[in-house]
């Protein structure tokens, strides 16, 4: 996959590659790389979000992404997000003027469908309980991310995008909070990417890690090792 993009009006030109990249249901790997590499733009590349300018090989489950693309096949591009990506930004990205609980529902009835047990367990293992009624101004920042972290798997996507999830909580609660976005998503099947800065906290929890790198002109994602 190559992404392109002119990144100035002398129009010097920002190239990202990906030559491969795989993930299994349940399995986690960590993107790493200096600022400004295209560390999120990938994520908005396989959330379906910027269209690449060329591509290859591109599959979700059954799904060929690429095809999609040649075809211009936006609008299936989006339903394809909607039920099978769950998306983590780093600043939460809530809506304000619904409640956590409310936000953390918009998935799902998205998709017409409500699965209340579900939400009771992301609430219970995010320690959401008696918060999910407030606001997100109501929350102290790593509640809104863990609100967050509870709407990209509330319907149950095959593929969650975390980007720098855990950058806006500190080094105290860095840890658990991916702790449980991992094992969350491990046990509802969902392959999970998470790019971060933070090597050493990845490299504790035993993520797998990718790194961006410049490489004669446009940025590669290096190979697995």
């Amino acid at each position: 996959m190559r992404y392109e993009r002119s990144r100035t009006d002398a129009g010097d030109a920002f190239v990202l590659e990906v030559d491969e990249l795989e993930l299994q249901a349940g399995e986690a790997i960590g993107i790493v790389g200096p600022s400004g590499c295209g560390k999120s733009t990938l994520v908005d590349l396989l959330a379906l979000l910027r269209r690449p300018a060329s591509v290859g090989r591109f599959r979700l489950l059954d799904e060929d992404l690429a095809s999609l693309w040649k075809r211009n096949a936006l609008d299936a591009c989006t339903l394809l997000r909607a039920v099978h990506i769950g998306v983590v930004l780093q600043t939460g990205g809530l809506l304000p003027s619904l409640s956590a609980r409310e936000n953390i529902l918009l998935p799902q009835r998205l998709q017409g469908r409500l699965d209340l047990d579900w939400l009771d367990t992301l609430l219970r293992m995010l320690d959401l309980k008696g918060l999910d009624r407030r606001l997100p101004a109501q929350l102290s920042i790593g509640q809104r991310q863990r609100v967050a972290v509870a709407r990209a798997l509330a319907h149950r996507p095959a593929l969650v995008l975390a980007d720098e999830p855990t950058a806006s909580l500190g080094v105290e609660h860095a840890p658990a909070a991916l702790d449980l976005l991992l094992r969350l998503a491990a046990d509802s099947g969902a392959a999970v990417l998470v790019v971060s800065h933070d090597i050493p906290l990845l490299e504790s929890r035993r993520v797998p890690m990718r790194r961006c790198a410049w490489q004669g002109g446009a940025v590669r994602l290096e190979a697995a090792t």
